[in-house]
């Protein structure tokens, strides 16, 4: 189903063939994103992914759109912790020119000083935006919690102070030195032919010498006791983020640790959601989440509830994640959980774009291709007791760490007892 090639450069291409398809999903991936930078560049791997659609040698940034859109295609792009990547949905006729497109972005980027005073200015306005969203931002501060003092830490989208001095010398050099072919993966699926694609992508990305893998600095956990940051803010709602550190990316327990979010959050069948929202209707938003990095990660419930509910609510949230640590799973709950994480993987499964996704994630970021039978079969194996395991590692209580936004004056000292 998967076939790999590796250029003489270093650069890995991975494709899927969905024949029945009349799509094609292309990502160019490149590792680096937010932990690898400093407090000195933060925020510079997501500036430097936005200047890439601003134009091209071969292309403008009017033309680079056009060129996509006009046939019915989309292009967006995205910067995480540990990617950035560049992708590409597009009729399966068009893919030569989706190809040379997304290339010539990452390869051959003007950075018109022009466009570059303009981007600052837009991306000044999205940091403002998020902080304006108390439901994004909370997200931030937990991550401050987390891991502070350390780039896992740090704003993905950066700083005013780093933003407004980012150069263009200083975004050509980041470039020159993350965007090296040992760091590229390209990744497709649809209609497409592996041999035929990775000749074209070898032959486009060739100008591009040999180089090794960029590296980041690893990832500290070390927590005595519960963490908490309460942000005051005037808003309708107070948002929580409750997490706690998780499995890395490559624990034999990963895909138990999701089957745990399943459980507790992650649909409305959920524990959470039932005890939260249905029965006690102390928030419209409840839900969990989990990360997975290659040598960290977290667990995190979020949740919006009403101004005077906040205490109530973190209650009930911390009696839910006692309860799963100390009775097993019912078969049902167990069984239910597993046939949603499989059915949601087989339904995304039958799209080009969540394909692509999948192989390039898993390519770049395990170095290998982990197909979703691979994935069913992990799942197939767990037991009750492995959740029931895995929540007693993750839910421990000097391990808290809470992130709270909203009208909070005067309630420190008893949000803080909530988690003692």
């Amino acid at each position: 189903m998967y076939h790999k090639t590796k250029s003489k450069n270093g650069l890995n291409i991975v494709t899927r063939a969905m024949p029945d398809r009349k799509s094609v999903a292309l990502g160019i991936w490149i590792k680096t994103g937010g932990r690898y930078e400093s407090p000195k560049n933060s925020g510079i791997s997501h500036f430097l992914e936005h200047l890439l659609f601003k134009g091209s040698k071969k292309y403008s940034c009017r033309k680079i759109k056009e060129s996509i859109e006009g046939v019915g295609g989309a292009l967006n792009g995205f910067t995480s912790e540990e990617v950035t990547c560049y992708l590409v949905k597009i009729p399966a006729q068009y893919l030569g020119r989706g190809a040379d497109i997304l290339s010539d972005m990452v390869i051959n980027p003007l950075f018109p000083q022009e466009e570059i005073e303009k981007e600052r200015f837009v991306i000044l306005e999205e940091l403002k935006m998020y902080k304006d969203l108390p439901q994004s931002y909370v997200h931030e501060l937990l991550d401050g919690l987390l891991w502070p003092g350390q780039p896992l830490g740090m704003s993905i989208i950066g700083e005013e102070k780093t933003v407004r001095n980012f150069s263009r010398e200083d975004f050509s050099a980041y470039k020159k030195r993350q965007y090296t072919p040992a760091n590229i993966i390209v990744s497709a699926a649809g209609h497409l032919e592996h041999a035929e694609f990775a000749a074209l992508i070898e032959e486009k990305f060739s100008s591009l010498g040999r180089s090794g893998r960029n590296a980041c600095i690893p990832a500290k956990e070390f927590q005595e006791s519960p963490r908490v940051n309460l942000f005051h803010k005037e808003t309708e709602q107070t948002h929580l983020a409750l997490g706690f550190h998780g499995l890395k990316r490559t624990h034999p327990l990963k895909y138990a640790q999701d089957l745990l979010s399943v459980m507790l959050g992650a649909n409305m069948s959920s524990r959470l959601f039932n005890e939260v929202r249905e029965k006690r209707g102390l928030a419209y938003e409840i839900g969990t989440q989990v990360k997975c990095l290659s040598d960290t990660g977290a667990f995190i419930v979020h949740a919006g509830m009403d101004n005077k509910k906040v205490e109530e609510t973190i209650r009930v949230i911390r009696k839910e994640l006692r309860k799963i640590t100390e009775k097993p799973v019912g078969a049902g709950e167990f069984r239910r959980a597993k046939d949603f994480f499989t059915g949601q993987l087989t339904l995304a499964m039958e799209d080009t774009m969540d394909t692509m996704l999948l192989l390039g994630e898993s390519e770049c970021l395990l170095g290998k291709t982990v197909s979703p039978e691979e994935i069913v079969s992990m799942v197939k194996k767990f037991t009750p007791e492995d959740i029931r395991g895995v929540a007693r590692d993750i839910f421990r209580k000097d391990k808290i760490n809470l992130a709270l936004i909203g009208p909070l004056k005067g309630k420190e000292e008893h949000i803080k007892k909530l988690l003692e």
